[in-house]
């Protein structure tokens, strides 16, 4: 099988991640524009050479296709793009001549833009600076109460109207786009369209867009980074069955930081989207553990405390999964070390923190669907994928991130945590970097060199400990 790739930008868990996890499986070909090409977080995509690219590149079975890099240059550049709509419309007609040529099936996303509840504007435009948390309030207000409402004129007195507007101009801009996603979906053009509600609220622009969009007939899922990897999935056309079980059983109806609908809901969705069936406990191929919160989820970087898993972690009887979501940004060390306590078992698949309860959730099901199945399993890159999550998800965002506020080196602080992941999975790594591909500590790149050795070169029936 073959399958075409375009991320949203240029971050590890954009391009790396969806690389490797693809990699587990030596039987599918995988294309994907080299990164230098892609969008980040002060530049644009190279949308010219991404086109001679895609003209370039073989007919692929499936092409998964992050629609803000086509028309915006990426995530962080659709919120900041002023061109006009016209100029976009005719941009992404040229893509869509050539994408009919490429692909048996398209699936594709475009994201509803976010409204961050900060005055931080290192993704926003400048005036995020003084005004970030103001458009909020007047996003949050206008939402819940209506444009007349005392609340919503309040919130909107305290905005310049040339900031107001430019900022208004820039969401009607994004959600006539969308739309115009909508109606090619509708001429039959993508095989599944996806809009996705970014860092959102109970309340806001991107709500009330998300709900309109809902009423003209368009798919709408909270989150936004995982949801390439969650259509990724969706290309192997492979049955594997799911049972979620909630750690916290009484809890799963809460809504997770940065979402609008309850753990529950997010999870099942990500399930459903990724193309699994959803069986009982005793029917499934895999149980997905979730390590969900009892009363809010924490965030450590924001020093937002929860309580932490408290018990001792008994291992499924079948292969298993797990959605570690009791934070955002950041693993439960007390679940990680209730995981680590009795070692590896042989129904252990993967594991993952990563950001919101969403992006968790959607990546570590990828993982999952491609190696359980997987055609020609290479067990170099499924454990090169394990020991990179731990690192990131655990050793990094729940513990070595709280103790620096810039980019450094890190490879002693990361030293006692590679040595008890290690420990875990049963191998250690030649050799191990962390760099920061966005000069800032929110996230790293985790470089493992992998050497030959005899494990690896072994033949693995999956489930197979790998330690002797």
């Amino acid at each position: 099988m073959r399958i075409c790739f375009i991320p949203i930008d240029n971050r590890p868990v954009c391009t790396y991640l969806p690389k490797d996890i693809i990699s587990c499986d030596e039987s599918i070909e995988f294309y994907s524009p080299p990164v230098e090409l892609l969008g980040g977080l002060d530049k644009n995509a190279d949308a010219a050479k991404i086109y001679d690219w895609l003209q370039q590149i073989p007919f692929v079975d499936y092409a998964v296709i992050s629609l803000d890099t086509i028309a915006y240059g990426g995530l962080i550049p659709s919120r900041r793009s002023r061109r006009s709509y016209d100029d976009i419309r005719i941009h992404l007609e040229k893509f869509k001549t050539v994408l009919k040529q490429k692909a048996g099936k398209i699936f594709a996303f475009s994201s509803i833009m976010r409204i961050s509840n900060n005055d931080i504007n290192t993704e926003e435009k400048e005036y995020w600076a003084d005004y970030g948390q103001k458009i909020f309030e007047y996003s949050f207000n206008h939402s819940k109460y209506g444009e007349d409402s005392k609340e919503c004129q309040k919130a909107k007195s305290r905005i310049p109207d040339i900031i107001l507007n430019d900022y208004l101009d820039g969401r009607k801009r994004n959600f006539e786009i969308n739309k115009l996603y909508l109606d090619w979906k509708k001429e039959g053009f993508f095989d599944l369209l996806i809009f996705s509600k970014d860092d959102c609220a109970q309340f806001g622009l991107n709500t009330d867009e998300g709900y309109e969009l809902y009423k003209l007939g368009a798919d709408v899922m909270t989150g936004a980074d995982e949801i390439p990897l969650t259509l990724l999935a969706r290309t192997i056309e492979k049955d594997v069955s799911i049972c979620p079980v909630f750690l916290e059983e009484n809890s799963k109806s809460l809504i997770s930081n940065y979402e609008d609908i309850s753990v529950e809901k997010s999870v099942i969705r990500q399930v459903e989207l990724a193309g699994f069936k959803i069986k009982p406990y005793k029917d499934a191929d895999i149980i997905l553990i979730v390590n969900n919160f009892k009363e809010h989820q924490g965030e450590i970087v924001m020093k937002i405390e929860t309580d932490p898993f408290n018990g001792n972690f008994i291992p499924p009887d079948k292969p298993y999964i797990i959605a570690d979501v009791r934070y955002t940004n950041g693993a439960d060390n007390s679940f990680v070390k209730a995981l680590f306590k009795n070692g590896r078992d042989k129904n252990f698949l993967a594991y993952s923190a990563w950001n919101t309860t969403a992006n968790t959730t959607g990546s570590l099901l990828c993982l999952a669907k491609v190696v359980y199945h997987s055609a020609i399993l290479n067990r170099t890159a499924y454990e090169k994928l394990l020991m990179i999550r731990f690192l990131d998800d655990w050793a990094y965002q729940a513990n070595v991130r709280r103790l620096i506020d810039k980019p450094q080196n890190i490879e002693n602080l990361m030293m006692p945590f590679l040595q008890k992941a290690g420990k875990f999975l049963g191998w250690y790594p030649a050799s191990v970097q962390f760099t920061y591909p966005w000069a800032r500590v929110f996230e790293i790149n985790v470089n493992l060199n992998m050497e030959e050795k005899d494990e690896f070169s072994r033949s693995y029936t999956f489930g197979d400990s790998i330690i002797d």
